[in-house]
């Protein structure tokens, strides 16, 4: 089945631009899928293997006179004095998108990129489907409780593969392949204790101290465990938005996963009857709403910035950006009937921020879409393409 990539357009527009391209993204995203199809008639090189990963640890030269040009090179992270090279390479030859890299990795992909490829390079990331392919490809649920449990990775869809066996193979071969090689954990049935206990924080102010206390580990520890399932894209931090720092605001991030399919799976909801009634719909609705914007910013090739916001007396906005002189403030919430007391927190936030300019969004669990006086009412259903940045 083919499912057409929102990035492919903003990929196509600098391929002429960068000597460069790199693509990076969780696991099973549809990095190689996706190259394949966009450079059909590039060579297509996987650092995977052993006996070409050999060849370029031992003769970086050679490799790259066997594969000068025009070439894919697929988890080139697991190389890194290939970066170097391909620096002298692309400054001399003067070629645009001579190399493709790409790599599920992004922590030791990025660190070799900002070291010697800095200029170079167009960086791009695919994460899981958002819901405007999914709605374009007829494959978006019906239903965000459905959509939720099902998550977005493609070969889900691809292969019809149930979402509970996808998850737990998922979870088996990030924890065995990724986690261990770039952490060297001894115990992995601690982190994968870890990565339950980040589940039940989605969508909640991050506490690492609580969170070291109850998973038995130091405190640095859980930071860099924390940092790991960021840079592998499990999982992202949503920072809170102030512009003064002496006012009474909440000042700590939100943690969130950026696929709910995942967050379900290690929350041990199954079914989409099971999230309906499990205490954590609020927040794994909202995770939803957040990681979809989140990977429709990525997808578009926007360089924007999300926030939420929160003061001392309870007054929040779940998800918040600004573009030129108006805030977009946005309310989740996962029920399906719309009532005025919806409306409070944007109406206090307003209030607060006076005189600028305030969009109020209100960013609900139906299926219907409106425009009031005062508020947009946008179903979850649009979240991936609603009312993005002014447009």
């Amino acid at each position: 089945m083919f499912i057409k990539r929102r990035i492919d357009e903003a990929i196509e527009r600098t391929r002429n631009k960068f000597p460069i391209i790199a693509i990076t993204g969780p696991r099973q995203s549809g990095k190689t899928t996706l190259l394949k199809q966009l450079f059909p008639e590039y060579r297509y090189i996987s650092l995977e293997d052993p006996n070409t990963r050999q060849f370029a640890e031992s003769d970086p030269i050679a490799f790259l006179d066997t594969y000068d040009r025009y070439v894919i090179l697929d988890e080139v992270q697991r190389v890194p004095m290939l970066f170097s090279y391909l620096q002298s390479r692309v400054d001399n030859s003067g070629v645009m998108a001579q190399y493709i890299l790409s790599g599920s990795q992004n922590f030791h992909l990025l660190r070799s990129i900002t070291q010697t490829l800095a200029g170079r390079v167009a960086l791009f990331k695919l994460l899981p489907l958002d819901f405007s392919e999914l709605q374009n490809s007829a494959l978006l649920a019906d239903d965000y409780a459905e959509a939720a449990v099902k998550g977005a990775y493609p070969a889900i869809f691809n292969r019809e593969i149930d979402s509970a066996i996808f998850y737990g193979n998922y979870v088996e071969t990030y924890v065995e392949k990724d986690v261990t090689e770039l952490l060297r954990v001894k115990d992995t049935r601690q982190f994968k204790q870890f990565i339950k206990l980040c589940a039940n924080r989605a969508g909640q102010l991050l506490n690492i101290n609580a969170l070291s206390n109850e998973a038995d580990i130091a405190y640095n520890t859980a930071k860099e465990w924390l940092s790991i399932l960021e840079s592998s894209y499990i999982t992202f931090l949503l920072q809170p938005y102030y512009e003064n720092r002496n006012k009474r605001l909440v000042k700590t991030p939100k943690l969130y996963f950026y696929d709910t399919g995942l967050l379900c799976f290690l929350l041990g909801i199954r079914t989409d009857e099971q999230l309906l009634t499990d205490r954590s719909k609020g927040n794994i609705f909202e995770n939803m709403m957040v990681s979809e914007h989140q990977k429709s910013l990525y997808h578009q090739y926007l360089f924007e910035e999300l926030y939420f916001w929160q003061d001392s007396n309870g007054v929040e906005i779940d998800l918040l950006w600004k573009n030129r002189q108006t805030y977009y403030a946005t309310e989740i919430k996962a029920t399906k009937t719309i009532q005025n007391d919806l409306f409070k927190q944007l109406d206090k936030f307003e209030s607060h921020i006076s005189p600028h300019a305030v969009r109020k969004i209100l960013l609900y669990g139906g299926n219907e879409s409106q425009r009031r006086t005062h508020y947009d009412i946008v179903s979850w259903k649009q979240a991936s393409n609603g009312l993005y940045f002014g447009k």
